[in-house]
């Protein structure tokens, strides 16, 4: 008979091991020092030892040490715990000799109070091991579902038919780590074909709409003559495949004629076209239409855009993630048509070029939202090649 092998747990084999090792310790606080992890136990060993003094000698404060552990188990290892538990039965056995208790009726008082502190000590020294074990395994299944998101986008390389990339795509810190931000850029036989799109909410429901809407776009890319055929296409699939009220904003643009491009809008952020001298212009939609998904609330269709796009001009787009940052103190929204000019303009000069570009316009993101973001962010760089 064939042997059944038992089951193991899921491993992020689609994230680098370094990433893996920092999403773990992310998830149980390890990343920080330990000095910061054991601030609030040694904090309270403090507090209770100045309670303890400042009462006199007529208050026997020390037994309330017992917290200490408690606490120490939230943030530390065990190892860790121990040692900060140790500070804690020292300054328990200095506070009773200063209230005069080792002697009171042999001891047997602070002997129950010792007993107390070193077995709520090694109860807590198993839960901060069990707490890290289980964070472990929470964050291999974040990162394997984060992986498997990477694996859905199938990120293009740097240049596309005519078109040179650049790629910045950041999932927010929430517990799940996916979200509902999406892209893909083809060359197809009606000219090369992008598509940008945010899934409504996150987490394991927005990937599956993500799925439905980049595997109906890969299909009808190649297959459909006009973008509005390979939109129509695309909401056919998401009204047969996602449950109804959840929709996607999206974003289609085509780069068939040279010197050209075609832009479709279904209620997404409006993308940013920079010219070599850093002149920005917003693309916004002449028509605005609703997010794939709820085409049946609406009649006509939408209007496309065709635009010049010269071989130096950059065209920037990206999701709501990015122009809904706040800002860290006054809540402001990241201003993108103010600081995307001097931050890209210039970059259709190289892949290397425009590669820094956007690695400028993330950092610049991430300076005003104070070194975190809120929500999915993507950002796109498009130029023609040389």
């Amino acid at each position: 008979m064939p042997r059944i092998r038992p089951a193991q747990p899921p491993r992020a084999s689609g994230l680098p091991p370094a990433r893996r090792e920092r999403a773990i310790l992310a998830t149980d606080l390890q990343d920080l020092p330990w000095w910061r992890r054991a601030s609030p136990a040694l904090l309270a060993t403090v507090v209770i030892s100045f309670a303890d003094l400042l009462s006199g000698r007529d208050r026997y404060l020390a037994p309330l040490m017992v917290v200490v552990p408690s606490i120490a188990a939230l943030t530390l290892r065990p190892l860790e715990l121990l040692l900060v538990c140790m500070f804690g039965l020292i300054s328990l056995l200095t506070l009773s000799h200063y209230d005069q208790m080792d002697n009171l009726h042999d001891g047997r008082f602070l002997f129950g109070a010792m007993l107390s502190y070193l077995a709520i000590t090694l109860v807590s020294a198993w839960v901060a091991r069990l707490r890290m074990r289980r964070a472990a395994e929470f964050a291999a299944v974040s990162s394997v579902a984060e992986a498997a998101q990477r694996a859905l986008l199938s990120s293009p390389g740097p240049a596309v038919g005519p078109l040179r990339l650049a790629v910045r795509y950041v999932s927010a810190a929430d517990a799940a780590r996916i979200g509902g931000d999406l892209y893909s850029v083809l060359d197809t036989p009606h000219g090369t074909r992008a598509l940008v799109g945010d899934v409504r909410g996150k987490g394991l429901g927005a990937v599956q709409t993500a799925a439905v809407v980049l595997g109906a776009f890969r299909e009808a890319a190649y297959d459909e003559n006009g973008l509005y055929a390979v939109a129509e296409r695309i909401e056919a699939s998401v009204e047969r495949h996602v449950p109804d009220g959840e929709f996607t904003t999206a974003l289609f643009a085509e780069f068939r004629a040279p010197g050209g491009v075609q832009l479709l809008h279904y209620g997404h952020v409006p993308p940013v076209l920079v010219t070599p001298e850093g002149t920005v212009t917003v693309l916004e939609a002449p028509d605005p239409w609703v997010p794939l998904g709820l085409g049946k609330l609406a009649t006509g269709r939408p209007q496309s855009m065709d635009l010049t796009f010269g071989p130096d001009d950059v065209l920037v787009l990206c999701t709501d993630g990015v122009v809904e940052a706040r800002h860290h103190r006054s809540g402001e929204f990241y201003p993108l048509a103010e600081r995307v000019g001097a931050l890209v303009r210039g970059a259709a000069r190289s892949e290397a070029e425009l590669e820094s570009a956007v690695g400028r316009l993330y950092e610049d993101l991430l300076v005003h939202a104070g070194g975190e973001l809120g929500d999915d962010a993507l950002l796109l760089l498009i130029t023609r090649g040389g």
